[in-house]
């Protein structure tokens, strides 16, 4: 794995992406270090998934650039597709094939050779606790495992960035924390982390935050520059408190 933390690990300018007249992404300006856990918060519908998107090079931008591990991945994507992972919020798995099929599958999409998929099944069968498991339809695997695999299947190729996708919508509170302790794992070998949530108290999981609101970017920083510069007079506000406030600044904007 290369240094990320010698170079910004996302960099985008003006990305915009519209759809006829509705513009889903407006001019987002955003830096993610390398080798964090970056956290992009907002509500459904506010733009998450369109910038991911366009971050992963699936989704060509109206306007903007885009930079990921120093490519142009709008002139360019093929020079980041082997170097990064994506897990969405549906866990893109095949439930009629067993564990050990999936991790198969995603290694031939990534053409991994045959000696390193057999090191990198071992490491991620050991990291999702799936060791014994590898003949089980995945089909039969509750929600929480599931994620596990997901997770597996988009790291077997050892990424440097990996996109999450809302990763943990629909699981159960056990299962979230347990999901977070491999993104931890995952952290602490040097993988810079994207993770887009709708759950607020996931943000202090996080190194840095963006929120993006209606497709626009209204604040970003630690969670802790956040709770101080946006408290709105609360003495010990929440991530959740400090959504809250930026959003009623901005619903007040608009209409004045």
């Amino acid at each position: 794995m290369t240094d990320s933390a010698a170079i910004p690990a996302i960099s985008i300018r003006g990305l915009t992406k519209t759809f006829g007249r509705f513009t889903a992404v407006d001019r987002v300006d955003l830096e993610v270090p390398g080798g964090q856990i970056f956290g992009f918060l907002g509500p459904n519908g506010s733009g998450k998934t369109t910038t991911i998107r366009m971050l992963t090079g699936t989704m060509q931008p109206t306007a903007g650039t885009v930079r990921v591990l120093g490519a142009d991945v709008v002139r360019h994507p093929h020079r980041v597709r082997h170097r990064i992972g994506y897990m969405s919020q549906r866990f893109s798995l095949f439930e009629d094939l067993t564990v050990e099929q999936n991790l198969k599958f995603y290694a031939g999409v990534y053409d991994l050779p045959a000696e390193r998929y057999a090191e990198q099944r071992d490491y991620v069968l050991r990291m999702a606790n799936l060791v014994g498991r590898e003949n089980e339809l995945t089909r039969n695997l509750s929600v929480g495992w599931r994620q596990r695999l997901a997770l597996g299947a988009a790291t077997i190729h050892d990424p440097e960035l990996l996109f999450l996708d809302e990763p943990t919508s629909g699981v159960d509170p056990v299962a979230r924390r347990q999901f977070w302790d491999l993104l931890y794992e995952l952290a602490g070998r040097g993988v810079t982390l994207f993770v887009t949530t709708h759950y607020m108290d996931e943000a202090a999981h996080c190194n840095r935050l963006a929120f993006i609101y209606r497709g626009h970017i209204i604040a970003d920083g630690t969670p802790a520059e956040l709770r101080s510069n946006y408290a709105g007079g609360e003495p010990d506000p929440t991530i959740e408190d400090v959504f809250v406030n930026l959003v009623t600044e901005e619903e007040r904007a608009g209409s004045a």
